[in-house]
């Protein structure tokens, strides 16, 4: 049977490959909350941590914002309030960071303010290429045979 990406456990030393991150940084986002790892913690001596596809989406959203000039602190309440009140996928919307002020574009004709406060200069950042972003590098460093082989045969890499 053929693994889907959804199903699909990364350890950390795969996760900033495909994201483009350090270690340092995941690691510091892992132990500040900003991201949680979905399949395993790594809580206690000698445990791993193990992220997943949708992890790997929401790091790569991360990366993308702060990338674009968005303070973590910014970050934390963006995703707090994406997690609370957005019943989909984050990378299937958009947004339009002004300065202070981060509105959502869930769709043509609906924009929602997540943050309230000031104004500036205008940064659109689209999130719906992230799927494809983290998919491709997905493809780069794990090839085709190597993702039809049976679950108890994959091989996602073992460092954290």
């Amino acid at each position: 049977m053929k693994q889907t990406n959804v199903e699909m456990s990364f350890s950390g030393k795969k996760v900033t490959e495909i994201v483009g991150i350090s270690y340092r940084q995941l690691d510091y986002w892992t132990r500040t909350e900003l991201i949680s790892p979905s399949i395993e913690k790594g809580e206690g001596s000698g445990s791993r941590r193990r992220y997943s596809y949708k992890d790997l989406l929401e790091l790569r959203v991360i990366k993308n914002l702060i990338d674009g000039g968005i303070k973590v602190e910014k970050i934390r309440e963006i995703f707090e309030y994406l997690k609370d009140q957005l019943s989909q996928d984050v990378t299937k919307v958009n947004l339009v960071i002004s300065g202070n002020k981060t509105v959502l574009v869930k769709s043509g004709d609906e924009l929602i303010d997540i943050l309230q406060k000031g104004q500036g200069v205008l940064n659109i950042l689209p999130l719906a290429t992230v799927k494809e972003e983290v998919d491709s590098a997905i493809v780069e460093l794990r090839p085709i045979a190597e993702v039809n082989k049976p679950n108890s045969q994959l091989n996602t890499g073992t460092g954290s």
